[in-house]
């Protein structure tokens, strides 16, 4: 057994590395972010902390799987989703302060990288010739069980003609980043993606990418709120989303805006 001094010592030590951690939570709260973020809030984190010196922790992922782990106790203080029907949800199920606020509405796009045997093409003619011709070996999509870009890859598909007949050939990434690595990896002939992936300089430059009209798949309406347990730093970096120079990056990366 340990000696009583040793072991309130301990104690004591242990108590300072809790409030040490909660500390850093308070400072640096961490934000759930659709993985259709990845380059745009990275951008907008770091002008963030430039302009106030508060700092937050950023973690992508798919949409649904952030809802299951926050109904599950997961210290997310933010939660910015890819289909505001997850908000809605979690909001009626007492998980967050209020209803949230769109921030954006997203695109789909079809990337395939270089050397491909498909066209970069909205109309995805070119995918369903190369399914005819059997030239397609893998196409990726986000899995549309739970990631809302992969739910709206699928859609696409159904409105081509074309969902039957690329099921055998879907990769599916766990969220829409995965998709877009896979998409252009080489081992596939291309995917359906987020727009605001395809637009950034690390994916762009790994092929080529067209928009797939936004009549043929659900809008994807993109909703923020804060959780139960936002903090003042979390509340900052929520109402800066609506700030101009984020606006800005967002822009950038192909979103449409709230209330544009």
């Amino acid at each position: 057994m340990l000696p009583a001094l040793t072991r309130r010592t301990l104690g004591f030590v242990a108590l300072l590395f809790a409030f040490s951690a909660a500390a850093r939570a308070q400072d640096a709260p961490v934000i759930a972010a659709a993985a259709d973020l990845k380059f745009a809030l990275t951008e907008i984190v770091t002008a963030f902390t430039a302009q106030t010196g508060m700092q937050v922790e950023t973690v992508f992922g798919s949409t649904g799987t952030f809802a299951t782990q926050i109904r599950e106790g997961a210290p997310f203080q933010m939660f910015m989703a890819a289909d505001e029907i997850y908000v809605a949800t979690l909001a009626a199920e007492g998980f967050t302060r209020d209803e949230g606020t769109l921030y954006a509405r997203g695109r789909i796009v079809v990337m395939v990288p270089h050397g491909s045997v498909l066209a970069a093409d909205g109309s995805l003619e070119s995918l369903k010739v190369a399914l005819v011709a059997g030239t397609i070996r893998h196409f990726a999509i986000a899995n549309p069980d739970h990631a809302p870009y992969g739910a709206r890859a699928m859609q696409a598909l159904q409105h081509a003609g074309l969902w039957e007949a690329i099921l055998p050939k879907l990769v599916l990434g766990e969220n829409v980043a995965q998709a877009a690595q896979f998409a252009t990896s080489g081992d596939a002939q291309g995917g359906i993606i987020a727009y605001s992936l395809a637009l950034s300089d690390q994916v762009s430059a790994l092929g080529s990418y067209a928009l797939i009209p936004a009549d043929w798949h659900a809008p994807l309406n993109q909703r923020m709120v804060l959780l139960k347990n936002a903090g003042p730093v979390a509340e900052a970096f929520y109402a800066y989303i609506n700030s101009g120079p984020a606006r800005d990056i967002m822009q950038k990366y192909g979103f449409a805006l709230a209330g544009e």
